[in-house]
């Protein structure tokens, strides 16, 4: 008789229902398991980063899967570039101004739904994204109702936009006093955005409206230091921000 491997996983590109109707590319990746407990399984959403919806992103969903989660991961950009490259897309959505943020949250919001209807799933929902996913993932947790959200250097949550950044990507510490679960937030010190000013600013503001929240800040380091493939990547960094991650997640999404 065969036996599963406790990590084996099922990952595949599919088909959601996003932002009004519109059906837009996911990526999904689950345990396999069989007979699935029913509750025991906590949904993530993963929410890319600006590069697009590419490898690292995919690879990261896998990830969580491994650790026993549904986890899937919206194409932002599936409606400026429907089968492009990551880069091709990224580029195209940046020229028409980045992703609307009530777009960002209506497509999030059916990755809740399609990761609700699925086997053995408990009701809980967590989010996460790097840069301008990790402001996403702040947006979508004071938007929705999640149980647990992760900002990986998120910028432009407290500063203005540089020139040449997506107008969509105004500041957003005004909705703060929405943010609808505890929140981590993973930072790099030497970051120029999110700088350390910055991160003080959104500590500061949830520690005043009393939102529970651990923020980390990591010498060395700066954007990107969870990306294995930049010369940004600080595994010192990286290997004690997934350790935090899993923890996180372990106390607010497990069965």
């Amino acid at each position: 008789m065969n036996s599963v491997s406790p990590d084996a996983i099922r990952a595949e590109t599919i088909t959601i229902t996003g932002h009004g109707g519109d059906e837009i590319e996911a990526y999904r990746a689950s345990p396999i398991s069989e007979p699935v407990a029913e509750g025991s399984r906590g949904g993530v959403v993963w929410i890319h980063h600006m590069p697009g919806y590419d490898r690292e992103t995919k690879e990261f969903v896998r990830r969580l899967a491994v650790n026993g989660y549904h986890a899937v991961a919206p194409n932002l950009y599936s409606r400026e570039a429907p089968g492009a490259a990551p880069d091709d897309a990224a580029a195209t959505a940046r020229a028409a101004g980045g992703v609307p943020d009530e777009r960002l949250v209506g497509d999030v919001a059916g990755a809740i739904e399609h990761l609700r209807s699925l086997p053995g799933a408990n009701g809980k929902f967590g989010v996460i994204g790097h840069c301008s996913g990790g402001r996403h993932a702040y947006l979508a947790a004071c938007s929705l109702e999640f149980d647990a959200a992760v900002d990986c250097y998120g910028a432009f949550v407290v500063e203005d936009l540089p020139d040449g950044m997506p107008k969509a990507m105004q500041p957003i510490l005004h909705l703060a006093p929405k943010l609808s679960c505890p929140l981590l937030g993973l930072f790099g010190i030497d970051d120029k955005f999110p700088a350390p000013p910055a991160v003080a600013t959104l500590d500061a503001e949830l520690t005043k409206l009393g939102k529970p929240h651990e923020f980390h800040s990591y010498e060395g380091a700066g954007h990107s230091f969870f990306s294995v493939d930049r010369p940004a990547y600080r595994p010192e960094a990286a290997v004690d921000g997934w350790r935090r991650i899993d923890e996180f997640f372990a106390t607010h999404l497990k069965g």
